[in-house]
């Protein structure tokens, strides 16, 4: 109501990236007003030009005049579908994880005493950590609490993997990037989440480096150094990419184009290299498949078909 005043006429909104910036940008949204969500680094580096003393009023005044000079550079901000999707796979992610410290942490009380749980399943962990404390009540009456809690965790952990697979079986775009091999539904979904609308890149090939998986350029004068990969964008993204693309090059076992491309890196560069450059093709391949509406293909004779056609 007060942004709405007609006194203000306002011609922009700027809003600085950060926790509620999504929440706020679509309500100001829906509500009629002109607003740009801005990137944080580069308001972080304007303002510090700026100002010397950082406060609040500061910070809203240098914004202000930002949007006003028009020298912001404005973000995407996600649909509500996608930022749902990336809720789903955060909180699969934090019960794995929290999931598998719960059981190092048994692990590593019960070597304390002398006793060694060894290599199990997910189905044989609290079988195997009963049959070890079996014999000593008190170490019995301490592991009780802690598989409770461990089998709330993989509870909740298989209710959120089965809600994974229905949301990707039933996307078209995930089905069809799950023709990839070595990209599953948690890939899949991942991908469709953060890219979110494809039709903002230009190029396929812009999407590594908004993925952080591109090497940082270094230029002064006679100077000019590549990098390691700028680490930029979604780390979440990135990891999952990385981790595909080693299922890709360590599991599948039918080669292809695309895993022979890889192999030939890892000659020269090593693995680790090779798996980083086909985690940046990997997501490259996805969004081209994501803008033409088509399945991966297995041979190079299938890609020039195409587009022949």
């Amino acid at each position: 109501a007060i942004l709405g005043d007609p006194a203000f006429s306002l011609d922009r909104v700027g809003l600085e990236a950060g926790p509620l910036s999504q929440w706020l940008f679509e309500g100001l949204a829906k509500a009629g007003f002109p607003v740009f969500c801005i990137e944080t680094r580069h308001t972080k580096a304007f303002l510090d030009a700026l100002q010397q003393n950082k406060s609040d009023r500061n910070d809203a005044r240098g914004i202000a005049h930002m949007m006003r000079v028009g020298l912001f550079k404005d973000v995407h901000v996600k649909t509500l579908t996608s930022q749902k999707r990336r809720a789903l796979l955060i909180a699969r992610s934090l019960l794995q994880e929290k999931a598998i410290d719960l059981e190092n942490e048994m692990r590593g009380l019960l070597r304390n005493f002398g006793l060694k749980v060894g290599q199990t399943s997910g189905g044989t962990f609290e079988k195997r950590i009963l049959e070890v404390v079996q014999h000593d009540a008190e170490l019995a009456e301490i592991m009780e609490p802690l598989l409770a809690g461990r089998r709330k965790l993989r509870e909740g952990l298989a209710r959120l993997e089965k809600r994974v697979r229905c949301v990707a079986k039933h996307d078209d775009v995930c089905r069809r990037l799950m023709t990839i091999p070595g990209v599953g539904p948690i890939v899949a979904l991942a991908y469709v989440s953060t890219i979110d609308i494809p039709g903002r890149f230009r190029h396929s090939r812009a999407v590594g480096a908004v993925l952080g998986l591109t090497p940082v350029l270094k230029q002064s004068g006679e100077v000019s150094r590549v990098g390691h990969v700028s680490l930029r964008g979604d780390a979440m993204m990135r990891k999952l990419l990385y981790e595909a693309a080693q299922s890709m090059m360590t599991r599948v076992v039918k080669w292809f184009w695309l895993k022979a491309w890889a192999m030939n890196i890892a000659k020269r560069h090593g693995s680790k290299k090779a798996k980083v450059a086909l985690a940046r093709r990997l997501a490259v391949v996805m969004h081209r498949m994501w803008v033409d509406g088509s399945e991966f293909r297995w041979t190079k004779e299938e890609i020039i078909a195409n587009k022949a056609a």
